[in-house]
């Protein structure tokens, strides 16, 4: 199976790991001028199951989410290569939503991980993970870097 998958995937990924008894992390994020931060909250959520599949948002979705004018500044394309390269991924999938629900009941994850800006009780989407007896977490260090802060010192350095 390809690393970079798409929606309807999902449920047959999810029919394979549960034959064969693994795990499946669900991690998701922007990934937008991919830093150190991203790697940690990535390798983190690989720890805690057999596969880690990554929805990366589309740029749509980015836009969705308020992100700020020229965000993304990385194609949804480009970042879901460079996401997919790492050796902590085992399947990246681009969605367009404002949130993961969509790629949570496609793929019924067993557990759903967000970065240290969450904590178990602010996950949005938990009760959605919930619902069919899956997991949330936590994963990553602490909230130490930011690619809104990449792009303003960026900015500064331009003037």
């Amino acid at each position: 199976m390809d690393k970079l998958l798409t929606l309807a995937d999902l449920p047959r990924l999810r029919a394979e790991a549960s034959a064969a008894g693994r795990t499946v992390a669900l991690a998701n994020g922007v990934f937008d001028l991919f830093h150190v931060g991203h790697l940690r909250y990535l390798q983190g959520a690989r720890a805690l199951a057999d596969l880690l599949v990554v929805a990366v948002n589309s740029d749509l979705s980015a836009r969705l989410l308020g992100k700020g004018p020229g965000r993304p500044v990385v194609p949804a394309a480009e970042r879901a290569e460079i996401v997919a390269a790492l050796a902590c991924v085992d399947h990246v999938v681009l969605f367009d939503d404002r949130d993961v629900v969509p790629v949570i009941r496609a793929l019924r994850p067993d557990v759903q991980v967000k970065g240290t800006d969450y904590t178990p009780e602010t996950i949005p989407e938990a009760a959605e993970v919930r619902s069919y007896g899956g997991r949330v977490a936590v994963a990553g260090d602490p909230k130490d870097h930011s690619t809104t802060e990449v792009v303003e010192a960026l900015k500064k350095l331009g003037k």
